[in-house]
């Protein structure tokens, strides 16, 4: 698919792959974060897709400190741009998705006229391999994203 405009490629990351590039510095998705950086590809988020990013970090599970936490928060927020239009009245409908705290990051590609969809959920993976969504947006797991890029 032919990328929607001339401008870096447009790209909605969800929780599991920020998680991935700004906590544990996946070596696989190094040049994801690269291309981000270097302004190849621009991250979108808006403040309820970035806000379950903010809690998502301070689960126990991860163990970070407060320094920790805000130092991948700050990362990441150096890098992406803040999306906070609302919907257009001309929107598309967007399918359910099963785990309805994802449908946050459908609406979020779908609103910014985002290219690509970056994931690994299983949920939204499985939106994917459906044609709804064709000619709004693409859901792409990270690697696959590497390798279109």
């Amino acid at each position: 698919m032919e990328q929607a405009s001339a401008g870096p490629r447009r790209v909605v990351l969800d929780t599991n792959v920020l998680v991935s590039l700004y906590v544990f510095a996946d070596s696989r998705f190094a040049p994801l974060r690269a291309r981000i950086e270097r302004g190849e590809w621009q991250a979108i988020t808006n403040e309820p897709c970035f806000g379950e990013f903010r809690r998502v970090l301070g689960y126990p599970l991860f163990a970070l400190t407060g320094v920790q936490q805000q130092g991948a928060l700050a990362a990441y927020a150096a890098s992406a741009l803040q999306h906070r239009g609302a919907a257009p009245a001309t929107a598309a409908a967007l399918p359910y998705c099963k785990d309805r705290d994802d449908q946050k990051f459908l609406e979020l590609a779908r609103d910014s006229a985002a290219d690509w969809l970056v994931t690994a959920d299983k949920a939204l993976l499985r939106l994917a391999r459906r044609d709804r969504l064709r000619g709004l947006f693409r859901i792409l797991t990270p690697e696959a994203a590497l390798e279109e890029a």
